[in-house]
This record gives structure tokens, C-alpha cells and sequence, in this order.
């Protein structure tokens, strides 16, 4: 399987919002690392680090707008969009992605985000969703904001 191929099982897995899947595109000591945060570790690690995110969306799209490969290796800039509660929240991030193209698995995952911006967005939207799963039900706008 090509790097892209396995790279874009990956994404794939990601958008239908299934970490089963997702964490099954890497080795078992493969480490993902969401910077600036501490690594996680192959499929367990991969599973646990995206199945809230997954889980709490309503939709999920990773956008690729610039891709590159060479070398068992792909860089890929990313425009990752999650609609939580109705309301799309998007980040830009680029991933370095190596592939064991024999295994068809992911062996490292760096994604590098500007995390400011994204909390800024995103935390209000999460507690909004939280508070709604514990069954207090804030008043706000029910309006949908779903990617598109």
C-alpha cells in the first residue's frame, strides 16, 4: 500500500468519525504526536486521543490543501474541521506522516497546530456539549452550523 493510500485510510477513518478504524492505520508503537503535546502510542493511544473529539462531532472533514510525498513520507497542510454542538470549528494544522508501506501502517504522526486559536474556538463549544450530555440544557441558539 502507497504512502498516500495508507495516509488517506487515515483521513478517511477520521471523517466517518470512526477511531476503531483510525487507530488501526498505525503500528502498534507508533507515536502520534498532537504538538506541542506528550506523544501517544500506537493503536490504544491513537484510539483514546481521538474518540472524544470523534464522538463529541457531528460531522467531521479534514481538508487537505497541500500535500506532499517522498520517501515513506508525506507532509500534508490541513484545514480540520468539527461541528460540535452545531457549530463548525476548524484548525489549521500540518502533519509529517511516515508510513511503513510493506505493513500499510502509519509509524509516526506529527501534527503541528497553533493551539491558541483552536481553544479559543473550541472550548466554549465542548463545555456547551458537556453540559448538554450531563443534562443541563443551556439556552443558546439551536441553529446549525454544519461544514459546507
Amino acid at each position: 500500500m502507497s504512502t498516500r493510500d495508507v495516509i488517506r485510510s487515515f483521513l478517511n477513518a477520521v471523517e466517518r468519525r470512526d477511531a476503531d478504524a483510525a487507530a488501526a492505520c498505525f503500528a502498534d508503537d507508533a507515536p502520534y504526536r498532537n504538538m506541542p503535546h506528550p506523544a501517544v502510542y500506537g493503536p490504544a493511544g491513537v484510539r483514546a486521543m481521538l474518540s472524544n473529539i470523534l464522538a463529541a462531532s457531528s460531522e467531521v472533514r479534514w481538508d487537505v490543501v497541500a500535500e506532499a510525498y517522498a520517501d515513506h513520507r508525506g507532509h500534508l497542510e490541513r484545514i480540520d474541521r468539527f461541528v460540535i454542538d452545531g457549530t463548525e470549528c476548524a484548525v489549521a494544522c500540518h502533519a509529517v506522516i511516515e508510513v511503513d508501506e510493506a505493513r500499510g501502517l502509519i509509524t509516526s504522526f506529527r501534527d503541528y497546530v497553533d493551539l491558541t486559536p483552536w481553544r479559543a474556538e473550541v472550548v466554549p463549544v465542548l463545555e456547551r456539549w458537556m453540559a448538554r450530555q450531563a443534562g443541563n440544557d443551556p439556552a443558546h441558539d439551536r441553529g446549525s452550523n454544519t461544514i459546507g
